[in-house]
């Protein structure tokens, strides 16, 4: 019966709602003026007279108030301490307008004390009504979801102002509901924050037993990437999702929201804290100069067009053999830049196999910069297409030097990989020889037949880049495993995708410094 009432209710239009609150206020608004006179006579009181005017015509005075101040605007079962904080407010005018009435009037047989009874108990019964409207809708979420035992039972870790506002936001979930805090802080240990206790760290194994808890979530957006480190390490031994609220910097900038929960990222298990680049070198190659990227489209070219954008190029020239993927850096560059900057970009269709038309780019556009991120890199791939491998990456790289060459290009810049480092494979070996190209070129620079400088990075396995082992591993996760490993004992260095494009950006600039 009870949870027919409330979906009654709630299934009535916005404003029959509200007048049927208007209705309730009125007879309280009456409640509350009866109740202040019998508590300042000390005996039952029935008015008589002019009284009767002076306490029903109240609500005149109340509901315009009540209005105005916007009661009938929240929503009951989300109400909170601010709402309540304009009910006070609303309270006390009201109070006010009405004893000044009473004084005007000159109206017999009311004492001075009962308008201060009246603010007392109208603050009471019209701030309490809501708060036992939201205690009605909340429990009644809560009772229905237990029966049909549909909500996850979740732990939230961190009892701070971001744990609050998480649980806060949580009450009103229908999928996970909030059963404990954990939190590293040993004065909050068995305190009660919004119906829910706070328990220590080291309780945090037993508790996912005996509250058959499914999902961990992080609310320490302010907390170091080696904590987090800590305790998603210290739940690798329990089937559990351990999700994450948005960091400090997200949230300031408004991109998100504190109840925006994701996955902990693959960036949050680096095990390092992120190496800031080198702020001197970052624009020597590309501040109001024309710059070129091959390869733009993938993960390493499309990060490089993004950082290379934000460091006020004249003309950025997006290379790219992939139609779509040239579509999207495009597009997403194109939203970075407003109508007032004086950046052009401009995107290529073309393979860097045909030199020809690698040749008239960059001197139709007067390129001065080049970052030579078109590759295969997959190596499995490239072990099954070995003459694919040799064309794109070889014979790529030597179409690109060449124009380079051909149109003075100040700088080329070649992103290479580890595994050009005695090659085991096909793919390392198209890099390394790639890397022999280049620095057959440099020889001829040192002798200045050559004006193009160029140089090459070398980096290892970059975290989330198209074809790593990453996204390989988190699918098979996914699925429950198993996750291939290629051998127990292996040793894997990872790097963002910003850091990798940061370092070449630098690695361009320090050849030429030094």
């Amino acid at each position: 019966m009870k949870f027919e009432l409330i979906n009654w209710f709630l299934s009535l239009s916005r404003v029959t709602k509200r007048s049927l609150m208007i209705c309730i206020d009125v007879l309280l608004i009456i409640v509350v003026l009866l109740l202040s006179f019998s508590v300042r006579l000390g005996e039952w009181f029935w008015p008589q007279g002019d009284l009767v005017y002076l306490i029903f015509f109240a609500p005149l005075v109340a509901i315009p108030i009540f209005i105005k101040f916007g009661l009938y605007r929240a929503i009951v079962r989300y109400i909170g301490f601010k709402a309540l904080w304009v009910i006070v407010q609303a309270i006390s005018l009201f109070a006010l307008i009405w004893g000044v009435i009473v004084l005007l009037s000159g109206i017999q047989g009311v004492p001075r004390s009962v308008i201060i009874i009246n603010w007392m108990i109208g603050t009471l019964l019209v701030g309490g009504s809501r708060i036992i409207g939201r205690w009605w809708f909340s429990n009644k979420k809560s009772n229905k979801s237990s029966v049909n035992n549909t909500q996850k039972n979740v732990l939230v870790y961190g009892a701070g102002s971001a744990g609050v506002q998480l649980a806060t936001a949580l009450s009103y979930s229908q999928e996970l509901n909030p059963v404990a805090f954990i939190d590293d802080d040993d004065a909050l240990f068995n305190h009660q924050i919004m119906g829910l206790k706070v328990y220590p760290s080291n309780n945090l194994e037993k508790l996912i037993i005996s509250m058959e808890i499914e999902e961990v979530l992080l609310a320490m957006p302010s907390s170091t990437r080696e904590r987090r480190n800590e305790i998603v390490n210290s739940l690798e031994s329990h089937p559990i999702m351990v999700r994450t609220v948005p960091g400090v910097s997200e949230l300031a900038q408004g991109n998100l929201k504190i109840d925006d929960l994701h996955a902990v990222k693959i960036n949050d298990l680096l095990g390092r804290d992120l190496v800031p680049p080198n702020q001197d070198f970052l624009k020597l190659n590309i501040y109001d100069k024309v710059v070129m990227v091959s390869g733009a489209g993938g993960s390493i070219g499309s990060e490089l067009c993004r950082q290379i954008i934000q460091l006020q190029p004249k003309h950025i020239v997006l290379f790219e053999q992939n139609e779509f993927s040239l579509y999207s850096i495009d597009q997403e560059l194109k939203e970075f830049v407003d109508n007032s900057s004086s950046i052009t970009i401009t995107p290529i269709l073309g393979s860097i196999t045909d030199g020809d038309k690698v040749e008239r780019v960059c001197k139709n556009f007067s390129v001065q910069t080049i970052y030579h991120a078109a590759a295969y890199k997959h190596v499995p791939m490239i072990e099954l297409n070995i003459f694919s491998g040799i064309e794109n990456n070889i014979f790529g790289t030597l179409s690109c030097a060449k124009a380079a060459i051909a149109t003075n290009v100040e700088v080329f810049v070649l992103i290479s990989t580890d595994k050009a480092v005695r090659p085991t494979n096909i793919m390392g070996a198209t890099k390394r020889f790639a890397e022999l190209i280049l620095q057959a070129f440099s020889k001829n620079f040192e002798n200045k037949n050559i004006k193009t400088n160029f140089s090459m990075v070398r980096f290892g396995n970059v975290l989330d880049s198209s074809g790593s082992v990453i996204p390989l591993f988190k699918r098979q996760i996914k699925n429950g495993g198993p996750v291939t490993v290629t051998d127990p004992e292996i040793i894997r260095y990872f790097m963002t995708i910003p850091e990798a494009a940061q370092l070449v950006i630098q690695a361009g600039a320090m050849s030429e410094a030094f």
